[in-house]
């Protein structure tokens, strides 16, 4: 998958706006997650691990905020033949590069790449459903809903990978991790102009969290096995089965 470097928020802004998910970032996006996400590399391999033990033959496997289709292709790559992998993104921008991505790869499993919101998207016979720093960017208020309409769409035995920016109880914690996460980025090459523009950015769009609030949710939903499998300072997937 062919990116360029991120620049998105490189040179100074007068006035920050809210994160957008438009064709400039789109274009630079692959290089602007693997730079800012620790442990990214570590979870698109993890996400083919586990389609490959838990997506079952015949059913469908979702991709709920699929961006430029890097989790939808290790799914595709790792679920028996005749299953159906969806993709969801409501940006139109990732979701046309999404398809160019999709095409060029020549896996058997059929897959289907749709621009519509997550809360719109009907979950029916899943064995395997992934959300990459999806639900972040849902409303709060929301957020359990979608987790439950996941779980009552999914099959017995099938399995949720839930990956998100997490927020941290206690104060101090929360900012040795925000700390890290900072120094992270610089270690990436990333300014601290740029850190601090997108940070603004995204704190308009982007509410955290904590891990129990997440493990609360999906208890409620109907899950009856949770664990974390894939942790990075503030930063945290969690496995479900149903």
């Amino acid at each position: 998958m062919v990116t360029s470097k991120d620049t998105v928020f490189s040179l100074p802004r007068g006035r920050v706006d809210e994160f957008q998910f438009d064709a400039q970032v789109a274009d630079v996006f692959e290089n602007m997650i693997q730079r800012s996400v620790p442990g990214y590399a570590l979870l698109l391999e993890m996400i083919g691990v586990l389609a490959g033990k838990y997506a079952q033959a015949g059913t469908n496997c979702y991709d709920l905020g699929c961006s430029l289709g890097a989790s939808t292709l290790r799914i595709r790559q790792n679920v028996p033949g005749d299953c159906i992998v969806i993709g969801v993104d409501n940006a139109a921008a990732m979701v046309e590069k999404c398809q160019h991505n999709i095409q060029r790869d020549h896996s058997r499993a059929a897959v289907y790449i749709h621009e519509e919101n997550v809360q719109d998207t009907r979950i029916e016979n899943a064995s395997l459903v992934v959300m990459n720093f999806t639900l972040q960017f849902i409303d709060n208020e929301d957020r359990q809903a979608v987790l439950k309409k996941i779980a009552d769409g999914m099959n017995s035995g099938g399995a949720l990978i839930l990956s998100e920016k997490i927020k941290f109880e206690n104060p101090a914690r929360q900012d040795l991790m925000t700390e890290l996460h900072h120094e992270f980025k610089k270690h990436q090459g990333y300014s601290d102009l740029e850190i601090a523009q997108k940070r603004a950015s995204l704190e308009k769009v982007l509410v955290p969290n904590t891990k129990d609030q997440q493990i609360d949710w999906l208890k409620a939903a109907g899950f009856s096995t949770i664990e974390l499998c894939v942790s990075c300072l503030n930063f945290a997937s969690l496995l479900a089965i149903k």
